[in-house]
């Protein structure tokens, strides 16, 4: 594939040499300082119903669109999440799209790109041996090494890092249980996603709760005087990144929070940036609509001032039989029963956007597997729900497969139907949202406290964080805590184990069932596939 150099990329959005800070023919940073501030387009978020091991394919799906509204003639542009190491060597083996619908160059910006998540690894890890280097040297803050919070981080699933003994032997500081995160579940990831401006991330780097005292005050890091030092090493990683998608569209990559741990959605300064030089800005957040749709939708867009005009659900034939029951290893065979026992999963994804006053469309991703009549039924039974809906094909056939979905949102977008309100506002109480998610969105009966939380809740309450966001951790494959419960389940109650608090993100992380923030590698991890490629390569 002939790429075009990111120069010509960048005229399709207004931008110039001056306002580019290359890195390579193909990659670049954009200087914030002379582009408008003004958001102008109208803003397509792309979410998912509940993901399976088969894919779903919503970045396949944002680049699709992307790449067939550029075919139309309309201007458009893809805005995207930074891949992390951890799925590219675990489980995904790569986050920029598939088959004739990808981003470019795929290989450095599943890679090491332009160093941003470096540089956030090298700042976590910076504040980590700061607040255990004041501790050793006679630790003048009066930390209690028994209530640090802030943890160290790698972007890699490493689960024999969920639980760490550090400052082992002598003179090495105080010894104590640990574990590290991977780098884009930690709050500084949340930050970098979440500030406007540089002023405004130092900001919430400065407001970032490390632990606290013996005596229980809070010790943060604008109190180890170390604000500036991280500044120093996020100075170009705050800026967002340039690329292109295989048909040549614009597409603008940054930050990458997970959003089963974290709020799963591309950073606000990028998105800002994309809507004040595109007419059509396509987005995506990660995993479901009962993850990275609801952060988007409840958070995003509330500190933002985001108002976006239409969502786009991602189904799969593949994926409503497994919601169906079958087996991985049968999703090959025609089987419209198993599909049909699945599309409750999609209807109550469909069915919760729609309580945000957005207009909704299903893109149906075809795969090469799905017969004529699995896709008819699907087809059909949407009509039926007076759904919006179209079949995307263009994984194989490029953006030319995408074209019906495209016309589809610009009809769309010219109506104008769209009347977006937050489901979770700021003004409830912290009780209150938790419910409104776990009962609204998952579908659950109730919400049930371990003691820990309800100590956890008390502190929430204790420092003020009434008024923070509530950003769920929870298992991506169901809508309840419990990964095994497919489909679209009911009367189960939601248990959070305990709750975080990030005070420079301003969110309340209630954790749930057995999510972890550091993931482990599969018995096979897409990192050793990659021999096997290479053996072929070579062969």
């Amino acid at each position: 594939m002939k790429l075009d150099k990111i120069s010509k990329v960048a005229k399709k959005l207004g931008l110039s040499s001056v306002n580019l800070i290359p890195y390579g023919y193909y990659m670049a940073k954009i200087n914030l300082d002379s582009i408008p501030s003004t958001p102008k387009a109208k803003l397509v978020l792309v979410t998912a119903m509940t993901p399976t091991k088969a894919g779903e394919g919503k970045t396949t799906t944002s680049i699709a669109i992307t790449d067939a509204l550029d075919l139309l003639g309309a201007n458009a542009c893809v805005v995207l999440r930074e891949p992390s190491l951890g799925p590219v060597f675990g489980m995904k083996g790569g986050a920029t799209g598939g088959g004739k619908v990808t981003v470019e160059p795929q290989e450095d910006i599943n890679l090491h790109f332009t160093g941003d998540i470096h540089a956030l690894t090298t700042s976590i890890n910076l504040i980590a041996a700061v607040i255990d280097n004041h501790i050793y040297h006679g630790n003048e803050l009066n930390i209690d090494p028994t209530k640090i919070v802030f943890k160290r981080a790698l972007d890699m699933n490493d689960r024999a890092l969920r639980e760490v003994s550090v400052a082992q032997g002598e003179k090495n500081g105080v010894t104590r249980q640990e574990h590290f995160v991977i780098t884009v579940a930690h709050e500084m990831m949340a930050i970098l996603c979440l500030a406007k401006n540089p002023d405004d991330f130092k900001q919430r780097l400065g407001n970032i709760i490390v632990g606290y005292t013996y005596d229980d005050k809070v010790v943060t890091v604008r109190d180890l005087k170390v604000t500036n030092a991280v500044m120093k090493l996020m100075k170009n990683a705050l800026l967002p990144n340039l690329v292109q998608t295989s048909h040549h569209a614009p597409a603008i990559i940054h930050g990458g929070p997970f959003a089963n741990i974290a709020h799963g959605c591309n950073s606000i300064i990028a998105t800002k940036a994309a809507m004040s030089l595109a007419e059509i800005v396509v987005t995506e957040a990660g995993f479901g609509s009962d993850l990275g749709a609801e952060k988007f939708l409840d958070i995003k867009c509330q500190e933002a001032d985001l108002h976006p005009d239409l969502v786009v659900v991602v189904a799969t034939i593949k994926a409503l039989k497994l919601h169906g029951g079958i087996k991985y290893d049968d999703l090959n065979e025609e089987n419209i029963d198993a599909i049909k026992k699945g599309l409750p999963n999609l209807e109550r994804h469909v069915e919760n956007m729609k309580k945000y006053g957005l207009s909704v469309v299903v893109n149906i991703n075809r795969f090469e597997s799905d017969t004529d009549d699995e896709l008819a039924f699907v087809s059909k039974w949407c009509a039926s729900k007076h759904y919006n809906y179209e079949i995307n094909d263009a994984y194989s056939k490029g953006a030319k497969g995408a074209v019906d979905m495209g016309n589809l949102v610009l009809r769309l977008l010219r109506e104008g139907n769209s009347d977006y309100h937050p489901l979770v506002t700021k003004n409830m109480s912290i009780e209150e949202k938790i419910e409104t998610i776990c009962k609204q969105i998952y579908g659950a009966s109730g919400v049930e406290y371990s003691n820990q939380a309800l100590d956890d809740l008390a502190k929430c309450h204790k420092l003020s964080c009434d008024d923070f966001y509530v950003c769920m951790a929870k298992t991506p494959m169901s809508f309840s805590d419990n990964k095994k419960l497919l489909g679209a389940p009911s009367d189960f109650v939601i248990h959070i184990r305990n709750i975080d608090i990030a005070a420079g993100s301003r969110f309340i992380i209630p954790i749930t069932g057995k999510v972890m923030t550091m993931p482990g590698l599969p018995k096979v991890p897409a990192a050793v596939k990659m021999e096997e490629e290479s053996k072929n390569d070579v062969d």
